[in-house]
Formats: structure tokens, sequence, C-alpha cells
């Protein structure tokens, strides 16, 4: 009889790791706490994108999305943005709304083989969403409208000139 227990044990423990690691590591923001972000996080969809799928994360007030290869990674309570020179787009959803992002390429030169950041500006909390070029490369950014509705819970102090 001992023998089928241990059997069982070695067929779960498989599974149990193989849960364990689609897990997204991320940091969460300094101003992750803000009841806000809890919010933010909740209304946020559970496909990003076609083949873009929601997936468990480490830290407070972050969510990801993943095709298998790579993820993309939202953060609530980021620093907020000062006036700045990079691009900043206003993105409108679906629904009429509208929010600003400045969006940052780690590889200016490269865009193509680049990782992106894109940070709501005039937004508090802030929310911060990491997009890896892999997934660029794959999913053009325009999923970025339907964060809109979650994103939008922030308050507005201003925007994009």
């Amino acid at each position: 009889m001992p023998a089928p227990r241990r059997l069982v044990v070695l067929v779960l423990l498989p599974a149990a790791l193989a849960g364990c690691s689609s897990v997204v590591a991320t940091s969460p923001g300094p101003f992750a706490t803000d009841p806000v972000c809890a919010q933010v996080v909740l209304a946020t969809p559970e496909e990003l994108a076609d083949g873009l799928t929601r997936q468990d994360t480490n830290a407070q007030a972050t969510t990801a999305w993943s095709d298998g290869s790579a993820a993309v990674v939202l953060r609530c309570g980021v620093t907020p943005l000062e006036p700045t020179t990079d691009r900043c787009q206003s993105v409108e959803a679906a629904d009429g709304t509208s929010v600003d992002w400045v969006i940052v390429a780690s590889e200016p030169d490269h865009e193509d083989s680049s990782d992106w950041t894109f940070t709501t500006y005039g937004r508090v909390p802030a929310v911060e969403v990491l997009v890896p070029a892999e997934i660029a490369r794959t999913h053009p950014t325009s999923f970025l409208d339907r964060l809109g509705a979650a994103v939008a819970l922030t308050e507005r102090e201003r925007g994009c000139l």
C-alpha cells in the first residue's frame, strides 16, 4: 500500500510545480498600496489581445498577460511622471475613455527589437505597462485601448499637450 501513495505524490508534485511556473515575477510600484490600484487591477481584462491571457504575478497592484513566451506587465502605483519631452499620446477606447500615455522604447535607434514602457501621464496613481520586444513584434500595442476603462479609475490631473 505505501507504494501507491508515493506514486500519487510523485505525480502531483510535477503538476504543482508546473502551476508555479506561470507566475510572472515583477516588483510593485512605490505607491502600490493605493486603494485605487486594487480597483484598477480588478478591472483589467482577462485577455489583453489575441493569445495574451491573464497570468498571476508575485507583486501587489500588478497583473500580467502572456502568450507563453513573454509577458506584458501592468504595474499600478508607479511614480507619476513629471512633464517630459518623451512622446505622449492619447489612446481612446471604444467606450470613449481616453488615457494619455508616455511611450519610451528601450532602444530608440532599434525600435523593432526594443522593449516598450507605457506610463500614464497626468494620472494618480500612475500606471505603467511594460511590453517586451517579443510581444511588441507579434502584437500591436493598440491593445492599450483595452486598458482604458481600468486606468480611467485613476484621477486625471493633466494630459498631453
